[in-house]
């Protein structure tokens, strides 16, 4: 690929005197090719941040609220994402706990540093968590209380004392996390769910905090119209009354049908209404 005449760079570190060789890779074609690459990547993300940000001008001089949001993980996730790799996280479980435990404690200190910074340089008072390894196919309820949730926990409060909320994206299904989870102040966090069962979701966390969801990807992408509004009809019915619900999608969906997306709208505009 792009990136295949990288693998003829040294490593910099290893430069101790005359450095000019070092230097040599640079001067292959294939590699000047691959370097403007990148440039030209940069160039067109420059563009895409500034006409973002243009936007959200626009936007907030024209009275729309801006929601300003930094990025967030639990400790279990950073470290399983890409310092251990799931399988490697998987064997420090059973073979390594304590020393897993004490590592995920020293990441909830960086995280809630890291995360506060990034909110005061961008002025963000939200943190939005995607949550990956916590869901329930992935540990026992057993292991959650131990492995995942204290240290994701440590930093959701590091980071609500900071007057940060949290917006904690729970990527699969919930449903035995649900009283685990249940134990932050009114109002200090919220929840995307994608594939949790919401009407437990709403009975459980529905007093203290805002839920949204959980229309699946899979109706958007194969399903019709009808379906799509009968689906979040049901899904108002079920979490609506109250208030504390967003009509929203369970996960992302790149290449859906439009149609659909409007017939979401329209049931949010026919069904989403407070008598």
């Amino acid at each position: 690929g792009a990136f295949e005449p990288w693998k003829n760079l040294s490593p910099f570190t290893s430069i101790i005197e005359a450095p000019a060789g070092w230097f040599l890779p640079y001067t292959d074609p294939k590699m000047q090719a691959s370097a403007q690459a990148l440039i030209d990547v940069g160039k067109e993300l420059s563009i895409w941040a500034r006409t973002i940000g243009e936007f959200n001008q626009w936007a907030q001089e024209s009275g729309y609220p801006v929601n300003r949001m930094t990025f967030a993980k639990a400790p279990f996730d950073t470290i399983g994402d890409t310092l251990r790799g799931t399988k490697g996280i998987i064997r420090d479980m059973f073979r390594r706990p304590e020393k897993l435990l004490e590592a995920m404690d020293v990441v909830a200190d960086f995280t809630i540093k890291q995360t506060v910074a990034a909110a005061n340089a961008t002025k963000a008072h939200t943190a939005i968590f995607p949550l990956h390894k916590g869901a329930d196919g992935f540990m026992s309820p057993k292991q959650f209380e131990k492995f995942y949730w204290p240290s994701l926990k440590k930093v959701i409060l590091g980071l609500i004392n900071e007057g940060i909320r949290a917006e904690l994206f729970a990527e699969g299904t919930f449903d035995s996390r649900l009283e685990t989870v249940n134990e932050f102040p009114k109002g200090a966090v919220s929840w995307i769910f994608d594939r949790t069962d919401m009407a437990a979701a709403k009975r459980i966390l529905g007093t203290r905090c805002c839920i949204s969801g959980n229309v699946p990807s899979s109706l958007m992408v194969t399903g019709n119209p009808k379906e799509v509004k009968e689906y979040c009809r049901k899904l108002i019915e079920v979490c609506a009354p109250g208030g504390g619900f967003i009509l929203a999608g369970g996960a992302h969906v790149d290449q859906g049908n439009p149609d659909n997306l409007r017939a979401m709208m329209e049931a949010a505009k026919e069904y989403g209404r407070y008598s």
